[in-house]
């Protein structure tokens, strides 16, 4: 009898080491750092769509907020007066490719995290790379916006920038293109939407729920159904989930 109850227990002592492991394996390749920053400072969220090269959509503390990126412009895609500039498009379709390539964090300066427009002000990683120094080193943002105290990363931007200058790449391919005050239309006049012509169909919706049943994700601008008063949050996409 004294033997039969060593062997259960050794028994019951492999059982609960291989039920160790096997949690302990699925930890690892299932739930390992998941919600674990990459370094101290950064904050992981979920991407809920790219705006355009330079702002994005997330889901942060419970919401959905904009994120408008700190130290850094791109051309505009759809600006109500610029149109499309050139390399718009370039930059928020590389930002969507980095964006989803990865865990997605955000990080804090120490001055204000919220512009006049009720976006945050962030600094933007994927798997613990910058975004926005990427951005900048291809070619597609130039260094701008800067308001002191947000400046951590100003040098390394700058030093990011001077490398895309020297290799002409990007907006830099466009003699005076990039300026300190903006993307020169007027050098490089923006592609603006052509206009619809009368006989073109314009889809018309009474509000979001009657729009949804045609349209379930909603319309970008210029979208004929798209609406500037189903636009809730002015970011170019009407009556989105």
């Amino acid at each position: 009898m004294r033997k039969l109850k060593v062997k259960k227990k050794t028994s019951l002592s492999i059982g609960g080491i291989l039920v160790a492991l096997v949690a302990a394996l699925f930890y690892t390749i299932f739930g390992a750092d998941v919600d674990e920053p990459s370094r101290e400072g950064l904050i992981p969220v979920e991407l809920v769509k790219t705006i355009d090269g330079d702002t994005i959509k997330i889901k942060y503390e419970g919401k959905e907020q904009n994120v408008r990126y700190l130290l850094i412009d791109t051309p505009e895609t759809s600006h109500p007066r610029l149109g499309k500039q050139p390399f718009g498009e370039e930059a928020k379709k590389r930002n969507s490719e980095i964006l989803n390539s990865g865990k997605l964090e955000i990080e804090f300066d120490i001055g204000e995290r919220i512009d006049k427009y009720g976006r945050l002000l962030a600094y933007i990683y994927v798997d613990g790379e910058s975004v926005q120094e990427k951005l900048i080193e291809e070619g597609l943002a130039r260094v701008a916006y800067v308001y002191p105290p947000n400046t951590r990363y100003l040098d390394e931007f700058e030093k990011a920038q001077a490398r895309a200058k020297k290799a002409g790449v990007g907006i830099w391919t466009l003699e005076d293109y990039a300026t300190e005050y903006g993307f020169d239309s007027n050098a490089y006049p923006a592609k603006k939407k052509e206009q619809k012509s009368a006989a073109e169909p314009t889809e018309v919706f009474q509000n979001c729920t009657e729009l949804r049943k045609k349209y379930p994700n909603g319309v970008e601008k210029g979208h004929p159904a798209y609406s500037e008063k189903m636009d809730g949050d002015k970011d170019g996409f009407a009556c989105e989930r």
